[in-house]
This record gives structure tokens, sequence and C-alpha cells, in this order.
């Protein structure tokens, strides 16, 4: 049993602010993954794979770099990348610089699904968040969320060794 003691319990505001982020964050997500998927067949995770691969230099990126970006297992993310690699959509090879690491690149084919998948997902997050707030709301939501990327940096390590565009494409954007 843990200490209760310890603990510094969520007032009703605080509770409030944390359930409302909870469920409008997975409802959120849920919604832009499905009209991806229904528009394009494509599902959320994957289209922020594709993104992650367009913004690194020639559309590549080491698998151990690209799981960081994306707040994935390299496990999870090797058996979503083989699925995206049967639809053409990237490549994988040996890097050279490396032979124990992979390098991922997205495809010509890959490209175009996420440039023809780019819109409907901005419109999405226009209609469903950013249009929903105004100036001042966007600028509170982007320094908080920032601080809380910041902090867990901080407590996994990653802080170093990121650069500030790995720092951006690991949750601070979802668009090319």
């Amino acid at each position: 049993m843990s200490d209760d003691q310890d603990v510094r319990w969520l007032d009703p505001d605080e509770q409030h602010a944390w359930r409302a982020y909870i469920v409008a964050s997975l409802r959120l997500r849920q919604r832009l993954h499905r009209e991806l998927t229904e528009s394009h067949g494509i599902s959320l995770a994957d289209y922020e794979v594709l993104v992650c691969l367009n913004m690194a230099p020639d559309r590549c990126t080491r698998m151990t770099e690209l799981a960081g970006q994306l707040g994935s297992t390299k496990s999870r993310l090797s058996h979503q990348i083989g699925k995206l690699e049967d639809a053409g959509l990237v490549a994988r090879r040996p890097d050279p610089e490396d032979k124990r690491g992979v390098l991922t690149q997205l495809t010509d084919a890959g490209q175009r699904v996420l440039d023809e998948a780019a819109p409907t997902h901005v419109r999405g997050a226009r209609e469903h968040l950013i249009d929903l707030l105004t100036p001042d709301e966007q600028t509170a939501v982007a320094t908080a969320f920032t601080r809380v990327l910041e902090h867990l940096d901080d407590v996994e390590g990653r802080r170093d060794t990121l650069t500030q565009k790995e720092a951006w494409q690991s949750g601070r954007m979802q668009t090319p």
C-alpha cells in the first residue's frame, strides 16, 4: 500500500483541469484518427511517422531517433514501420555509419500520402482545437505544454540530447 500522507491530492479545480485534459486529448486524437482513416486510409499514428520522416534531412532518420520523437518503444515502432514498409510508404536500410543502426526513409509514395492527408489533418486540428481557442489561449496552451515536454525531457534525461528540431518533432508539431 502507498503512504497517502506523501500524496498531494488534487483539489476540485485541479481535478477538473486534469480530467478535462485527459478526456479531451483522448477524444481529439480519436477524432483526428477517424478523419484520417476515413478520408485517406491512414492512421493518426502512421501520419505522425510520415510527418517526422518528412522533416528529417533527406526524409530519413534512425529508428531509435524516430522512436524518441514519437514517444514510442522500439519494438512497437518496428512493427508499425513494418506495416508502412509493406504499404510502400517507407523503406528501411542499415545505417552505413553504424552497422547496428537502422535508417527509415520516407518514400515518394509516402510523401504523396502525407501531402494528400495533411490538409485533412490541418482542417481537423483547426476545427477541433485551434479555432476554439483565442490567441491568448493558444499561447497559454503552447506555453504550458512546452513546459510539460521540457519537464518530461529532463525526467527522461533527453533534454540535452535533443536538437531543437527533434524536440519540436517529439510532439510540438503535427503537420508537415
